[in-house]
Parts: structure tokens; sequence; C-alpha cells
């Protein structure tokens, strides 16, 4: 904001949102509840509508089969997800969160009273756990685990194998809750995408699904979200909503329904659009010295690991390295310190391609020491 204000050319890749405009058929359904005076409360776990096309969606595309009253509609993703917590976790419980991780996850459970534990999962393992780390991280306090795939930051996605793998030691452990965000589903290139509870269906019922609008429908100022899972615990994240934000906006959810129910093509192009962009930035990555970027399965982002670029500009961590990106070059990136992952950062390519070769441009020669530090 203050380079902003000093007039410097700022280029933002840290923004974790689509850059393309919602559909416009999801606008003008907006629009039409708004023109009918479709602009009160709905029902606290969302409009009977939605949580229809809701329950079609899981059916059509995940094999799941939940009825309405398993599906709580939020204000995004990132309320499903805390409402979980809350429901879910008492003052000392332990939640795995397998990093690196989104940056709300572990405060989400200190939150809620319990005790983030952290796997770290590697490069060189493409960004999972195993079923031997998550084997190792539970104990008898553990009553959560965290998986999000396709994954913020680094795009790994797991396949139905490698989630048949986890689901297997958890079977063993039936105090441990799953909750699966799977917000960037539909942004994912390569093998298919697979939900937990699909590959895992014998865990169903102490598996929590959350997805939302934001990424898919490029609809993040929407705020909605929802969630799916066992009746008693969508019965307690009702209850904690209730006493929260109540329903999430009315508009709002007539237009997810639309977004839903109508024609699924403009997801199709983004994520195109999307795979596109990250071949030439994972290859523009490459090229810049002491970058070292495995490819991402999905997402907008990448998540190279810098630590030979932070030895040749000086840079003792990678917030260093980032805020003296910022000053030298106008790029602001997001420290992998965030996510749990120190020595890398992340890189979003939700921006259009000249936007994205400008700033590749300056990373080069920050890091070649060609620009002035």
């Amino acid at each position: 904001m203050r380079l902003r204000e000093e007039g410097r050319d700022v280029i933002v890749l840290s923004v974790g949102e689509p850059d393309f405009p919602t559909p416009v058929h999801v606008k003008e359904a907006a629009q039409a509840a708004i023109a009918r005076d479709d602009t009160k409360y709905t029902a606290v776990d969302g409009s009977r509508a939605l949580k229809e096309a809701i329950a079609a969606k899981l059916s059509r595309e995940n094999r799941l089969a939940y009825p309405l009253e398993q599906i709580l509609v939020s204000s995004g993703a990132k309320q499903s997800c805390y409402n979980a917590c809350l429901a879910l976790l008492d003052r000392g419980d332990e939640a795995i969160v397998p990093a690196p991780y989104w940056v709300s996850y572990p405060d989400m459970v200190r939150m809620a009273g319990g005790e983030p534990v952290i796997v770290h999962a590697t490069a060189e393992r493409g960004f999972k756990i195993g079923p031997n780390e998550l084997a190792a991280a539970i104990t008898p306090k553990t009553r959560l685990l965290f998986l999000n795939s396709p994954c913020n930051p680094t795009g790994a996605m797991y396949a139905r194998d490698e989630l048949a793998a986890l689901g297997e030691v958890l079977e063993e452990y039936p105090k441990v809750a799953i909750l699966s965000d799977e917000i960037y589903e539909h942004i994912a290139w390569g093998e298919r995408f697979v939900s937990f509870a699909d590959a895992c269906p014998s865990l169903l019922g102490r598996t929590l699904t959350v997805n939302g609008m934001s990424k898919a429908y490029a609809m993040s100022g929407w705020r909605i979200g929802y969630a799916a899972g066992p009746l008693p615990l969508i019965k307690a994240m009702t209850s904690i909503q209730s006493q929260s934000t109540t329903s999430a906006c009315t508009v709002s959810q007539a237009a997810a329904c639309a977004a839903l129910t109508g024609d699924q093509q403009f997801v199709r192009d983004m994520c195109t659009v999307f795979e596109e962009r990250h071949d030439i930035v994972l290859e523009q990555l490459a090229a810049i010295p002491g970058f070292d970027c495995v490819p991402a399965a999905g997402t907008f982002y990448l998540f190279p690991n810098i630590r030979r670029a932070m030895e040749r500009v000086g840079a003792a961590t990678d917030v260093e390295f980032c805020e003296r990106l910022l000053e030298a070059t106008g790029v602001t990136l997001v420290p992998g310190t965030a996510f749990g992952a120190a020595g890398h950062l992340r890189v979003s390519f939700a921006a259009s391609l000249d936007v994205l070769q400008t700033a590749l441009r300056r990373m080069h020669e920050f890091v070649a020491g060609t620009s002035r530090v």
C-alpha cells in the first residue's frame, strides 16, 4: 500500500483468487433475486434450492450421496472449516495439519482451544504426506486431520491410492475426524481429482467435505462455502453458525445456485487458462538462479524453494527476501514461512500473462544482480 501511495508500479502475485470475472449468468441470477425482493434471511443452514444444487453436485461429480440435512451453507469455505474446529475440538485436543498448509488452519485450531500438530511434507514427496508420517503423528489426543487437495500453496493433489493409504491408517483411529478441504477441486489438471470420502467410503461417517464458490466460479467476494458430513457434526456446526453469522447472504446463495446448476464451460475454460499459465511460469521460475520448483497438479500457485537464491542476494530468511524483492522490483509474493515452509515462497499466477512475464523478468533480474537493490 505504501509503495502504491508513493506512485510505485506494484505487481501483486500474492492474491488467492481468480482474476476472471464472475460468469454473467451468475450475476444475472443475483440481480433477479434482488428484483424479486429475495433478500431476507434463509434458514441458518442455507436455502433449500442451494442445498439441493449442492447435493446434486456432490452426487454428480464426487459420487457422494448426502441428504439435505447433512449439508450446511456458510459465508465461505473458511467459515465451514472454522465451524468444524469449534464443533470438534476441546481444549488440548490435537489436529494434524500437513505442511505446507493454508495459513488459517493452525490458527483455527488454536482459536478452538486445540493444538495443531504440523507434519512436514517435502518437495521430494510431492508435498504430500504418506501413511507412515500420518501414523507417527497420531496420539490419543488427536481428533482431526486436515487435508487440502489440490493444496494451497503447493498445488499438490492426492491420487485415489494415496488417499486410500491414508484411510487405511485412519481406520485404526475411530476418534479422528477428517476435514477434506476441496475448494480447488475444479482447478486441476493431469490425474482426475478424487474426493477423500469417495476414495475412503468406509470413513464417510467421520469425513467433512468442504468446498465453495470462490475458486471455481470466480466468486471470492460473494462469500459462499459449504460443508457436507455426518449429521451430528453438521447440526453442531449449524448451532455455532446460528450464533455468529446466521445464514449466508441470500443474494449470494441465489447466485451460487445458478453457478452450480448452470453451464459449466466457464469452469473448464478457466482451468485451461490456469494450466497454460502454470506451464509458462514453471519454466520461467526454473530459469531464475537459485530457484527450485516442482510442478503443481492444480490451483493457481507454484511454491519454489528459494534457499539458494536467498544466499545469492544475502537474505537471511524468505520473509527478508520477499521484503527486499518488493522494495527493489515492486513484485509482491508470500513467503513460505506463512505456510509452515521456510525457504520457499508462493507465486500466484492468477494474473494475465503480460503481468506475469513482467513480474518474472523483474524477479530474475533481482536474483541475478542486474536490478538495483
